[in-house]
């Protein structure tokens, strides 16, 4: 009989993160799961008392906080078979109105929170030659969208970052995966005050991407329709993406 999954998971308190929880809590897995909101990470572990779960209460931007959770997690359970980088957040951001905060804070977590998830994981990883390091990304990264310049950034940044650490990683025997979500109902979409193509529920988006990273794909994209949008997105010439997206509704920018 093969060991239960070792899976420690970040941003887990709620959306994307909780449903990745759900779906490898279903799958028998012993989970790691981090979010600043500690009484939402209780609740799920007493929702689900057949698995063995150990929550930490931690900003992903605090980095010395999360190698004490990741040493913990390593103490209790031994090394995990695979890291999700998941924790984000999304603030509309404009600059010359003041938002210097916001274009800081979202880089912090989405950029950096995710190099800090993987840093004190990376060398026990290397050690065994194995394991599985997940970042969660963004179509939104493929071109800057007009007000959301600091999720864009952050999610271009964490693409760049994951591909350049998929080629490093490679020899070394631990694989990397990257995942790009289109619109997933979460409660971070569900601000969006404009149409959302193809969106999915996040429960069957977390099926989608246990299935991906079991795979270890190189990178995916859910739901499937949008990578057509990624791509058309990424070839439209400026000029054209320019006068297209010029008056495109725009996420409120975030209260002061």
């Amino acid at each position: 009989m093969s060991s239960p999954l070792k899976v420690f998971i970040t941003g887990a308190s709620s959306g994307i993160g909780e449903a990745l929880a759900a779906e490898y809590a279903r799958r028998g897995a012993i989970l790691g799961l981090v979010a600043r909101r500690g009484d939402a990470l209780a609740h799920f572990r007493q929702s689900h008392p057949q698995n063995a779960i150990s929550v930490y209460s931690v900003d992903v931007r605090d980095a010395d906080a999360l190698a004490r959770a990741a040493q913990q997690f390593i103490a209790e359970h031994g090394c995990p078979d695979m890291v999700i980088a998941n924790a984000g957040i999304s603030h509309g951001a404009v600059t010359g109105h003041g938002d210097l905060q916001a274009f800081r804070d979202v880089m912090d977590v989405n950029y950096f929170g995710m190099v800090a998830t993987f840093e004190p994981f990376a060398s026990a990883m290397i050690a065994t030659r194995k394991g599985t390091l997940v970042g969660i990304a963004s179509i939104a990264g493929v071109r800057g969208l007009p007000g959301s310049g600091a999720y864009s950034a952050s999610k271009s940044a964490a693409t760049k970052y994951l591909e350049a650490l998929r080629v490093e990683m490679r020899p070394l025997g631990v694989s990397v995966v990257t995942i790009a979500p289109g619109y997933i109902r979460t409660p971070m979409t569900e601000r969006n005050p404009y149409p959302m193509p193809f969106l999915m529920d996040a429960d069957r988006f977390a099926e989608k991407v246990a299935d991906a990273i079991a795979r270890k794909k190189r990178f995916a994209i859910f739901p499937w329709q949008m990578r057509f949008a990624a791509m058309l997105l990424h070839v439209l010439p400026r000029w054209l993406y320019d006068a297209v997206f010029e008056k495109a509704p725009r996420k409120p920018r975030a209260a002061r």
